[in-house]
This record gives C-alpha cells, structure tokens and sequence, in this order.
C-alpha cells in the first residue's frame, strides 16, 4: 500500500493512496483516531472520504433532472449504496511536502453516476492539528448531484468509550428507522438521550444518526470536542458548509471490536439526500465545492 507520512510540531499523520485515506493521526505518542493496518480493506470506512455522497442512497436509486438512477448497493443488509464512488480507488499524488501531501481521484463516469467530477483532498499539519480540504471540480457538460463527508473515528484516550465525555452542539437530529438506518424525521435532542449540547458521558447510548441544528460560533465554526476521564482528548472542527453531522459510536456485535472510537462526519447533507434533495449540492458544470475540517488533540 502506497502511503504518505507528514509531520508537524507534536503531530504525526499518514494518509494512503488507497481511498485517499487517513490512516494515522497521533498527537504525541496517542492515536487521536482508530488507525486501521495496511494490506487488506479499510474496516468500516475508517479515514476515508466519503464522495460524491455521504452515507446511504435508499435501495442505490435515485432521480436527479428528472432521469432515474442506480448505483451499486454495497450494503446489502440494508440494501442502500454506502459512502459514495471513491473510496474503493487508488488516488493519485499531486504534491507533497513535509506537512502536507494532496491526492486526487477522478472516477469513471458510469451509468449511475454519469458525471465526470474530480475529488482532490489536501492533509496538511501545523503545531494546532490537522486540516483537510476535500474540493470537488464538475469537469463534465451537465450538472451532477454532490455531496460529502470524512470518516474519522476518533479516540479520546484509553478509557473505554463508555466513559468518555461527549461535548455535541446540535439541538436537532434524524430519526431512523432501526433496520436500513434511512430517514423518517428530524427531532428536537431535549429531553432526548441524544442532547450532549453540555458535556456529559456517553455511557451505553448507542448512536448512528445524523444531527443538524448545529451552534456556529461568532467565527462561523463549531467543535465536537470528546474527553476521557485520565485528561486526554480529541477535537473536530468545520464550517457551515457542512450542515449536518452524522455520530456513531461504532456498535459491533461480537467477535467484532465494540466501540473502540466514535465516528464524527461533518456532511453537507443526510443520508439519502440524493432522493430527498436536503441541502444537496447541485455542481454545475466547471463548478468546484470546498469542504474542510479539523482535527486536534485537547
């Protein structure tokens, strides 16, 4: 596996050509994410960036302009298309430099996806954290439905997830139903399980949902911030391009690890939005789409 080691102040980071994933991240000696090894599949979308749609498209299909649609269903317990076109390819070095390397992929176009849009996604360190920037550029003659989000699963220190403090500042999040994980309606978190808007543990709550209503401070940004009892933590930080923010505490079923990290997604629309039309991206052609964010120790 062809991979990219940057480095800046305490933080270390290696990013793979496969999936243009973010495979390391450690602030110190701690890992501030799940890291997965190299040689096989990503577990669980682990680092990767999930484009030209995060999360679920319902049975793969959809209508945009009218024409119908199908893409691959690769989750097929719930029968949906999960986490875009992307991740399964190599991605191709731009640049590189000590802190910072860029990879981009511009997958076929297909007949389900029939738009020539190219992804490039910058890593770059600096002594305050690591700071991506996924850019999308529609290179084709018609518009194509867009979306993203990262898959960072991230770890506050070596307590058990269980323990954690959980720091979320959404006062809304969306229903599901429990077997396909697809959208019924969003709710308000008061007096909810799910409003962690002041720090409180996490304990047993199981989570796979997507929130929205989401507190932007004065500088437009907003931070989920998850501490471990011992003093150590981790950070995530976007913008308001990325409305929405889909949580999972990585719940397995045994043999499989249970909850060893918390997924935090800044998207910049929810699951199935490619038939919903919540704040889909309509990319027209020789349009480009900006979406960043950050990750940092505490």
């Amino acid at each position: 596996m062809t991979e990219y080691k940057i480095r800046a102040g305490e933080y270390t980071a290696t990013i793979t050509a496969q999936a243009g994933a973010l495979r390391e991240l450690r602030h110190r000696d701690r890992d501030l994410i799940v890291p997965f090894p190299t040689g096989g599949p990503i577990p669980d979308y682990r680092g990767i960036v999930a484009a030209p749609w995060p999360n679920r498209i319902a049975d793969g299909r959809y209508t945009f302009d009218g024409t119908g649609y199908e893409v691959p269903v690769n989750e097929p317990e719930r029968g949906c298309a999960l986490h875009g076109l992307v991740f399964p390819l190599d991605w191709d070095l731009e640049s590189q430099d000590a802190s910072s390397v860029t990879l981009s992929c511009t997958p076929e176009p297909t007949a389900g996806y029939p738009h020539e849009v190219r992804i490039a996604v910058e890593y770059r360190l600096d002594p305050d954290g690591l700071h991506s920037r996924v850019t999308a550029s529609n290179l084709g003659a018609t518009a194509a439905p867009y979306g993203v989000c990262p898959h960072p699963y991230l770890v506050a220190g070596p307590a058990p997830l269980d323990e954690w403090t959980l720091e979320l500042p959404a006062g809304k999040f969306l229903e599901v139903t429990p077997d396909r994980l697809l959208p019924k309606e969003t709710r308000t978190v008061e007096g909810h399980g799910f409003d962690f808007r002041t720090p409180r543990t996490i304990g047993a709550t199981e989570i796979d949902h997507a929130f929205t209503n989401i507190a932007f401070d004065g500088a437009g940004q907003a931070r989920v911030l998850v501490r471990d009892p011992g003093g150590t933590g981790v950070g995530m930080a976007w913008d308001r391009t990325c409305r929405w923010l889909q949580i999972h505490t990585a719940d397995k079923q045994p043999p499989a690890p249970n909850r060893l990290g918390l997924a935090v997604e800044p998207m910049t629309c929810p699951p199935d939005a490619f038939n919903s039309g919540v704040d889909l991206i309509r990319l027209e052609p020789g349009a480009t789409h900006e979406a960043s964010w950050s990750i940092f120790a505490t």
